[in-house]
């Protein structure tokens, strides 16, 4: 057989094929769902986009990983963002067929030559990370030519921190590597940068003023010019019984590290996923079963609840029903026979929840479309738009309900 296709594990979203009422409840009294629900609010999405690009006083590139959904796009270029932090030829393919205008950076450390080439020839991308020789010369390479157009950007490794995600494991160049790699990479680029990342849902600012420090080492020993210092992602949101530092913190402590270390002169990126949708999406899960505290549900670790199972995250939940039964603690179990399919919560709901009863999940804009699995045949939901609040504000983080 000759004709090679290939195609994506899940199902796309399904979208509502007639218009539907603007609320969650209201939305779920008219479908019913017996699949999960994700629930967009583009309001809270845009407002959050122009909060951050007010804050930050650099460029804001959205990392699109952590919701690639055509709708959180157009909501983000709605609130401002033009910048996009890609990792994959499939999310610049996705950004380019949307935004012709859009300035796309390709941040993955490692990537296949292919498409180093095709984001270079046929989508426009000039930006590139590395953290190796190696990958320095396979960028050179596919991008022969290109030295007057081409950005380069070397991620340096952090040691571990405290961000409930830990990236310290992966990517990143030591002192040394990277001075080599800044010095290998200056005669080839039309712009020079470092990046670094502290981790996912961290909410310690000072972790990006001691980054900044160590990029500042860097540079310093290097002695080439640099254009660009890429502080990445990783700022945190509000989750039940965890309530971050205000924006302003992070961005107070990225400037005072930025003027120590003398970098004033650079222009700045920042890659924030999180911050941007977290609060944007929902998704409603139906109860299949009760057994005693413990809630069979239709998505779950191999669905939209990923975070919640190993990571251990827990989301704000409601019942949408009314119930004047107080609130008990419950654990959950996916849809799928994997018994590691398990959410230990606790999730505060009422505590007469019982089959049938639609549960509200919040704060999964952020990676709850993203890392959907086709495991065991569940892997349809339906999407639609609402103009809700969030379940969660993030207090003092400009994180803007929709209105």
């Amino acid at each position: 057989m000759t004709d090679l296709r290939f195609r994506g594990a899940v199902a796309p979203l399904r979208r509502a094929a007639q218009p539907l009422p603007r609320s969650v409840d209201a939305v779920v009294a008219r479908l019913r769902p017996e699949e999960p629900l994700h629930c967009l609010r583009p309001a809270t999405i845009a407002g959050a986009a122009q909060a951050f690009r007010a804050a930050f006083p650099g460029h804001v590139l959205y990392a699109v990983k952590c919701n690639p959904e055509p709708a959180v796009l157009r909501a983000l270029w709605e609130g401002g963002v033009r910048h996009f932090d890609c990792a994959s030829l499939g999310e610049v393919r996705l950004v380019r067929s949307m935004f012709p205008e859009a300035a796309i950076h390709f941040m993955h450390p490692v990537k296949a030559r292919g498409a180093i080439r095709e984001a270079w020839t046929r989508h426009g991308v000039r930006d590139f990370v590395l953290d190796s020789a190696a990958e320095l010369a396979k960028i050179l390479e596919e991008t022969a030519g290109g030295d007057a157009r081409r950005g380069l950007v070397v991620r340096i490794a952090l040691p571990k921190g405290s961000a409930m995600y830990d990236l310290s494991g992966k990517f990143g160049a030591a002192h040394a590597d990277a001075v080599a790699l800044l010095r290998a990479a200056r005669p080839h680029a039309a712009k020079l940068g470092v990046s670094f990342h502290v981790g996912s849902q961290c909410l310690e600012p000072a972790a990006y003023a001691r980054a900044i420090a160590l990029a500042g080492a860097v540079i310093r020993e290097a002695g080439v010019p640099v254009e660009v210092l890429d502080v990445g992602g990783g700022y945190p949101v509000a989750y039940p019984e965890i309530t971050p530092p205000p924006l302003s913190a992070f961005t107070t402590a990225i400037a005072i590290a930025v003027a120590e270390q003398g970098l004033g002169a650079l222009e700045l990126w920042a890659e924030p996923g999180r911050a941007l949708v977290a609060g944007g999406a929902s998704v409603v899960i139906q109860v299949q079963q009760r057994r005693d505290g413990t809630l069979y549900v239709n998505d779950g670790v191999y669905g939209a609840l990923s975070d919640a199972g190993v990571p251990g995250f827990r989301f704000p939940v409601r019942l949408l029903r009314g119930s004047s039964a107080d609130l008990a603690p419950f654990a959950f179990f996916g849809p799928t026979c994997d018994s590691a399919d398990y959410m230990k919560g606790p999730f505060l709901l009422p505590a007469d929840v019982q089959e049938g009863d639609w549960i509200e999940v919040g704060q999964l804009g952020a990676y709850g479309a993203s890392l959907r699995t086709a495991f065991n045949g569940f892997d349809r939901a339906g999407i639609v738009e609402v103009a809700d609040a969030p379940l969660l504000e993030t207090p003092g983080y400009g994180i803007a309900a929709a209105a």
